[in-house]
């Protein structure tokens, strides 16, 4: 089944009822307590479908946990990659996977194609993986804009954190424990997504101003298709291109480094707004920033 399908059938086939999940509010920032809570509840709720793996460890010694979503299989599957929080502050991240985690759960039991999805295809999802600073940013006021890691610098530096979206294949706990995991399922994995804000973007391979990904042209195809399918939920305008061309030149990011060991799809989603808030974007946007991104997934046919 063709990735372009399948993340279709995910968007299209969003299902009114199911399992709400009605005493977990997804209109509110969560801290790294009531996220942890909400995972594990999320697996024994849906034991047929849903279970956690620790893949890695941070520099605080906090176990980097990921949600399997799919049925059991005999033989491999395929996989879509997710993951939300690298960076502290940008709190719309997280909240925007777990808005994806209750969607999909709430359809597969009674909508015949998300069930065929689950049976061909697993999704792997870190709701946060850095989940050091995103404590710290939870900390007070002064805390609330941290975005690294929380790691010491090294010899005479007494700066603390590592910008790890610009350290992939290198040895920072987080980023050493997505590369492992995705050099380790590179076979299976067609698809790797990561969740950002702001500036509503689409960011495709790669962040160098003069290379470009073998399969350019199809990644800018399902962009640009995903943009479209946003603008049709609340009216929001997403551009779509490489960071050089829409952002600012780049290296060591997660997005180019899924696509050079080969994952085929690899995009970054920098979510709302423009400016406006920031990385201080209201609770109030929660609902139709996640109901926007999430519907992205339908403009990809």
């Amino acid at each position: 089944m063709s990735v372009l399908v399948v993340l279709a059938l995910v968007a299209q086939d969003r299902l009114a009822g199911g399992q709400e999940h009605k005493s977990y509010d997804y209109t509110k920032y969560h801290t790294m307590d009531e996220i942890s809570a909400w995972m594990n509840q999320m697996e024994k709720e849906n034991p047929d479908v849903v279970s956690s793996m620790i893949y890695g460890q941070t520099y605080e010694k906090r176990n980097i946990t990921l949600l399997k979503i799919g049925f059991t299989s005999a033989t491999p599957k395929k996989a879509v990659w997710m993951d939300c929080g690298i960076h502290a502050r940008e709190w719309i991240a997280p909240a925007f996977c777990q808005h994806f985690v209750k969607e999909i759960l709430g359809s597969y039991q009674t909508d015949p194609k998300v069930k065929m999805l689950f049976e061909n295809l697993d999704f792997y999802i870190t709701p946060v993986l850095n989940m050091d600073g995103y404590i710290y940013s939870w900390k007070d006021n002064t805390t609330r804009l941290w975005r690294k890691s929380r790691s010491p610098g090294t010899g005479d530096c007494t700066c603390f954190g590592t910008d790890l979206n610009r350290n992939f294949y290198a040895n920072w706990g987080k980023a050493k424990a997505v590369t492992d995991f995705l050099v380790a399922n590179q076979n299976q994995l067609l698809c790797y997504l990561t969740i950002h804000s702001y500036s509503q973007l689409i960011l495709v391979p790669y962040g160098h101003p003069n290379i470009s990904a073998p399969n350019y042209d199809e990644l800018m195809e399902v962009g640009l298709a995903a943009a479209n399918a946003i603008k049709a939920v609340h009216g929001k305008s997403y551009k779509v291109g490489t960071s050089p061309d829409v952002l600012y030149a780049n290296s060591g990011s997660s997005r180019d480094f899924a696509r050079l060991i080969g994952i085929p799809y690899s995009f970054t989603f920098e979510l709302r707004d423009e400016g406006e808030f920031g990385f201080l974007l209201p609770e109030d946007q929660i609902q139709p920033t996640c109901e926007e991104a999430y519907q992205a997934l339908s403009g990809i046919e």
